[in-house]
């Protein structure tokens, strides 16, 4: 097992006079409040001014600021960051058809580059955890999950990766081209590999692994059972694509006899170590399993519109007690690849289809925030401002020309346009100054992925 022992930084960092949204289980805000980051964990936060801490390395005036936990995304696919733009008019299954023969010509190099520019587009959006569903791996492409891991250590981020899997290829009525897919005893073996090289379930672990098929259209019934098993003979989580589209919904009564929440249910993927991604088209039927289960959700209303897919029923989730967080989902699909935007996207795409109050922008921060904290499985680390919590904390310029005079700070953030962010926070370590990332240079990034954009292209005879 690998694990990130970087040490904790020295003396304290003080923040105060910001406007405070704890996201505590009483939603908690300070207009005027204080936090003390002692090493890797909030020491305090409370009102007013800070009291005296002797051994403070950085005091922060964040007067004219919103201070909220960081931003926890719950579903993404890195890799796909060298192919936004692509199939833009398409449903998932047409979606899928266009693209699996690109992705299906990436490798570790490729992937390490898509990955450090995902990342970084998610730290510059206030996000400090990040949950990546890797699913393809072409034989001969190297090590992919592990160039992943390499490229977001390097820039900070807390990272949940998943080692996904299929075993479904098109002469097997699955969509991916041949080359794509795995057997099912090498994805398994694959994926217990990764569980003993990386998962770090330590309290202030950066990096932990579930695991992951793709979805019930690319994984035989097996590899969905016998994952299932492994997972928790490792005890570690599952993670999959569910309910997203119409199409799916036919696709599993066809081939299974039963919806997509039946057919979880059947091969052991229901739990409170489980979260789904999408959960578009849910009956009141499946929405009573999940919540009894306490299966968690991913939403990604984003993504959900791009692809025409539909709106989760998120207000239900919630008042059913469903563990909701929020997703970006694969920049193939969503191609601004940031979360902040997510927040006002989840609120205004649910009251477009379930009315006015369907939900509040506090609502949205807490599933951005706690909720997502929640479906990961660490709602007893991150996710809220509290002592003794990991010191992850996203510090949002609120009364620049785009925000000013909008007095309640945290509708600012999630009704209006994203705000600057002035600091990002992870683990008690700065990854974000002024907007900026700290550890890496963000134009070499970004000439990066458009030269691995260009090979994957030219690759699969795209230019």
């Amino acid at each position: 097992m690998a694990t990130d022992r970087t040490p904790a930084p020295a003396g304290r960092i003080v923040i105060e006079n910001a406007h405070i949204a704890t996201v505590d289980p009483h939603d908690t805000e300070h207009p005027s409040g204080h936090v003390v980051v002692a090493g890797h964990r909030i020491e305090a936060v409370g009102p007013g001014p800070a009291p005296e801490v002797p051994d403070a390395v950085r005091r922060i005036d964040a007067s004219g600021h919103l201070l909220t936990p960081g931003l926890v995304n719950t579903h993404h696919h890195f890799y796909q960051w060298l192919t936004r733009g692509l199939a833009q008019n398409a449903i998932l299954f047409d979606w899928l058809v266009e693209l699996y023969p690109t992705w299906a010509k990436i490798d570790d190099e490729l992937c390490h580059a898509a990955a450090q520019g995902a990342a970084a587009a998610l730290l510059k959006s206030g996000c400090t955890t990040a949950a990546d569903h890797a699913y393809v791996f072409p034989r001969g492409a190297g090590d992919i999950l592990g160039a992943e891991i390499a490229a977001v250590a390097e820039l900070g981020m807390r990272f949940h990766p998943t080692r996904g899997s299929m075993d479904r290829s098109r002469k097997d009525g699955g969509l991916p081209p041949d080359n794509a897919v795995e057997t099912t005893e090498a994805a398994l073996a694959a994926t217990e590999e990764a569980i003993d090289r990386w998962h770090d379930p330590s309290f202030d672990s950066m990096l932990r692994i579930a695991a992951a098929p793709c979805s019930p259209f690319s994984v035989s019934t097996e590899l969905m059972r016998e994952c299932a098993a492994l997972a928790r003979r490792k005890g570690v989580r599952l993670h999959t694509h569910g309910s997203e589209t119409l199409e799916e919904e036919k696709y599993c009564h066809e081939l299974f006899k039963m919806g997509p929440t039946d057919y979880f249910e059947s091969v052991g993927w229901l739990g409170d170590d489980v979260w789904m991604a999408h959960s578009v088209h849910m009956s009141d039927a499946d929405i009573d399993k999940f919540a009894v289960t306490g299966t968690g959700v991913a939403t990604c209303p984003s993504s959900n519109a791009r692809l025409a897919a539909g709106v989760a029923r998120v207000p239900d989730l919630l008042r059913a007690g469903v563990p909701v967080g929020l997703g970006v989902d694969g920049a193939a699909s969503n191609e601004s690849g940031e979360l902040a935007t997510e927040l006002r996207n989840l609120l205004l795409f649910n009251r477009v289809k379930w009315g006015a109050d369907a939900l509040t922008p506090r609502q949205a921060l807490r599933v951005a925030t706690i909720g997502g904290a929640q479906v990961l499985g660490r709602e007893g680390e991150i996710g809220s401002i509290e002592p003794g919590k990991l010191a992850d904390l996203a510090l949002w310029h609120t009364d620049g020309i785009l925000h000013a005079g909008i007095t309640d700070k945290t509708a600012a953030l999630v009704l209006g346009a994203v705000p600057p962010l002035t600091l990002l926070l992870v683990n008690g370590t700065a990854v974000v100054e002024n907007g900026r990332l700290t550890r890496a240079d963000e134009e070499t990034i970004a000439r990066n992925t458009a030269a691995a954009s260009t090979t994957l292209a030219r690759r699969a005879g795209l230019t």
